[in-house]
């Protein structure tokens, strides 16, 4: 696989003898754990338990796998936040549960890794612009989620109108970002646990009234 940007021809008619999506987890996996420049194609083309041949025509290079990972990683991301934001209970339990949930995938077996965003797509956007243009579409899409999960509770009554949704929602990205740094360096599940729940309150608060 080379790091150009020429995709190789595809054999037309030949029905791909693999899953996509699990080729994409696999490799999510090697780029989580080792980042995107010391992860070889030979060590992606293991993981896919594909030859360089079949992952070229799948693919294309290295950058172009690594974004397909991105852009499915941000699919799920985005469904994720939906899911759990539309469930039952109030909007700082449903929040509480969403962080939860983000703190158990950052902290992983065999060991903590973070998030791929921040932990590997941050390292490479200085020197590739495609990288960086996807980890921002990234935070963005989950921003958006979390806008909309905002406006439902303040048109719900749950929430005031103030702070803004789209406040609210980069108050709680933002959160996102820490755990992941956090979990990445070690931080215990139980004091990231803490981190989250103290932050919720924050995110949900309603301004001071005047006396």
């Amino acid at each position: 696989m080379q790091d150009g940007t020429k995709k190789p021809r595809r054999t037309p008619g030949r029905p791909r003898s693999f899953s996509e999506a699990e080729v994409l987890e696999r490799v999510r996996r090697v780029f989580l754990e080792k980042g995107f420049s010391a992860a070889s194609v030979d060590d992606l083309a293991k993981a896919a338990g594909l030859n360089r041949p079949s992952l070229y025509a799948a693919f294309g290079n290295k950058e172009q796998l690594y974004l397909a990972v991105i852009a499915r990683h941000g699919t799920q991301s985005v469904a994720g936040i939906d899911q759990i934001m539309a469930g039952e209970g109030s909007i700082e339990q449903r929040l509480t549960k969403l962080y939860r949930t983000a703190i158990s995938l950052y902290t992983a077996p065999p060991r903590p890794q973070g998030c791929m965003i921040i932990g590997t797509a941050s390292v490479e956007a200085p020197t590739h612009p495609d990288i960086a243009k996807a980890a921002a579409a990234f935070i963005a899409g989950n921003e958006k989620a979390l806008e909309r999960a905002f406006a439902n509770a303040v048109e719900a009554g749950e929430l005031s109108p103030e702070p803004s949704p789209v406040a609210r929602a980069r108050l709680g990205g933002a959160i996102f970002d820490t755990l992941a740094v956090r979990a990445r360096i070690g931080t215990s599940i139980d004091d990231l646990r803490a981190f989250a729940s103290s932050a919720v309150p924050l995110i949900c608060a309603s301004p001071a009234q005047p006396t």
